[in-house]
């Protein structure tokens, strides 16, 4: 029942909101297909104990008229059939494709990726979006269609044995229950849950392997490689492990289905010798029954026969449902406290108490704060005392504490870490980065380049449009000029720098730091060196386990 409540709350935004006539289009004309197809099912059946009785008898014209009949729909069947599968694939696609952009809305939104990143409480939530997701659509729609095929199938070939043989109906009924209540009972809850671990550690292998690729400098550097494979080595052994139990319950479950389905193979024709023998029904009739008793075999016995397919599902629905808590249910932040944001003319900072984000530890202890516009406040302190923590709660990244932070509308704030994120795209994406069109000609672009010292950097890699692996590409201290050129491109009210010159020489470092000051921007930092202090107005010293003090500008000095 949990399965299925988990599976409501995911499927019925699609079926019951703005797609909601697509939906039931497609599904009425799949349906309308495999009404066909079951009927053409029952009719080749009946033609085929037609055939079958006619040769019995020696009756060419009967034969023949027959074989013709089955021709004929089996040139029917072969469109409806075909159709009925690109229907059913095209439906799960269109579905996917909602509920994928549904779930990347949420995702985004609010920068609830952000928080569920550094809370560390969804594993792999990429990969429930690319895959579960996928998984979910297309065997949703395939479990509804076997299910209503399975149905349908019932009745119409229920008709055609019961006017054959109750006794083979009456044995079907319960051969059917017990076989899928043993099932359920035996191997139900331990596939559910062996599937659903299997799908999470080959996530974490693959996120390790990840993991390896992003980081290989550093850890061919460090010369790191004996590590790296003891932790995949680590990984991969829960992945081998999990799916050697997991095949082991699967062969159990394979030993008992061969079972069930290979039992009834014998079983219609026990039941129908002796009115065959006796001549009270024809050879063809009992082909019939044949015919037909698989086919109600096979709609009884769907959940036997599908178990395997199932348990995979049920386990993709848990972790599914679990990313739509996180990221479609309300709000981020689930904390009893959290800073609060509001928008206003500058930075200001009221009673804010920041802590980490188990809220193990003690940042920093009610800070009061206001930077008037165009003013510098340079943030220095113990490594570990919170600094870059409280450049993202300005941000409106970091929400574990309490306070108010007030800031400028977010589309005029920017903030430049000490490793730039580079996006995979164009040089000229890259200037623009994060707005996706800009007013900025190539001239100035190429001016800008200039300014923060990449002067010649468009001509090397092949102009303005040049798409490019720039993490690769580019020195850590390109890369961080490059983020200064964004700053020139948007213009920012305020700009938030977490170590953002580390890699530049002093020279460079100063040269972009006067022209941040000299466009009148308002700048945060975090920097270490005294030649920086001339930039800013103010300086707050974090010193640790909540403990802050401020000064200004031109009095403080570093301490050796």
């Amino acid at each position: 029942m949990a399965a299925w409540r988990q599976f409501i709350q995911v499927a019925k935004p699609y079926w019951l909101g703005d797609q909601r006539r697509s939906a039931w289009t497609l599904l009425a004309v799949l349906v309308v297909l495999m009404l066909a197809q079951t009927q053409l099912a029952v009719v080749l059946n009946n033609q085929a104990g037609e055939m079958t009785s006619a040769l019995a008898a020696r009756e060419a014209p009967r034969f023949w008229r027959a074989v013709r009949l089955c021709l004929v729909i089996v040139a029917i069947v072969v469109p409806v059939t075909a159709g009925y599968y690109y229907m059913r694939d095209l439906f799960s696609n269109q579905w996917r494709r909602w509920l994928t952009g549904r779930f990347l809305d949420g995702y985004l939104a609010d920068r609830r990726y952000y928080e569920l990143g550094a809370s560390g409480e969804l594993d792999n939530p990429d990969q429930r979006i690319s895959e579960d997701i996928n998984n979910f659509t297309g065997r949703s729609i395939n479990f509804l269609l076997i299910f209503l095929g399975s149905a349908m199938q019932l009745v119409a070939f229920s008709a055609v044995l019961w006017s054959i043989s109750r006794t083979l109906v009456a044995f079907l009924a319960v051969y059917s229950v017990v076989g899928t209540v043993v099932a359920l009972w035996v191997f139900g809850q331990p596939l559910i849950k062996l599937n659903f671990w299997q799908i999470r550690r080959e996530a974490d292998f693959r996120f390790g392997l990840m993991r390896l690729r992003e980081n290989a400098e550093a850890i061919a550097f460090y010369r790191g490689e004996a590590q790296e494979r003891a932790q995949l080595d680590r990984q991969f052994q829960s992945v081998y492990a999990n799916y050697g139990t997991l095949i082991k319950k699967q062969r159990s479950l394979n030993l008992f289905q061969t079972a069930f389905s290979q039992l009834t193979l014998v079983v219609p024709s026990i039941i129908l010798a002796d009115g065959v023998l006796s001549g009270a029904l024809e050879v063809g009739r009992a082909v019939q029954a044949a015919g037909a008793f698989a086919a109600v075999l096979s709609a009884v016995a769907v959940i036997v026969d599908n178990f395997e397919s199932l348990s995979r599902f049920v386990a993709g629905i848990g972790r599914l449902d679990t990313l739509a808590k996180q990221v479609l249910a309300g709000p981020p932040g689930t904390e009893a406290e959290k800073i609060e944001a509001r928008v206003g003319p500058h930075v200001a900072l009221e009673a804010v108490t920041l802590r980490t984000p188990q809220f193990d530890r003690l940042l920093i202890s009610e800070l009061n704060l206001e930077l008037p516009p165009g003013e510098g406040l340079l943030i220095t302190g113990v490594s570990g005392c919170g600094k870059s923590s409280l450049l993202r709660a300005i941000a409106g990244l970091w929400r574990r504490g309490s306070g108010t932070v007030q800031h400028p509308e977010m589309t005029g704030v920017l903030f430049l870490p000490q490793q730039p994120y580079m996006q995979h795209g164009s040089l000229r994406s890259q200037m623009l980065y994060p707005s996706t069109e800009r007013p900025v000609d190539d001239a100035r672009l190429l001016q800008i380049l200039d300014e923060v010292q990449l002067g010649g950097l468009a001509e090397r890699v092949g102009g303005l449009d040049a798409v490019q692996d720039w993490e690769k590409l580019l020195s850590v201290g390109e890369r961080q000029r490059l983020a200064f050129a964004r700053v020139v491109v948007h213009e920012p009210e305020l700009v938030i720098l977490d170590e953002a010159t580390s890699a530049l020489d002093a020279a460079n470092e100063a040269r972009l730091y006067a022209d941040l000051r000299s466009k009148g921007c308002t700048v945060i930092s975090i920097a270490h060196r005294p030649a920086l202090l001339r930039y800013h107005t103010r300086v707050l010293e974090l010193k640790g386990e909540g403990a802050w003090a401020l000064h200004e500008a031109q009095a403080f000095r570093f301490e050796d």
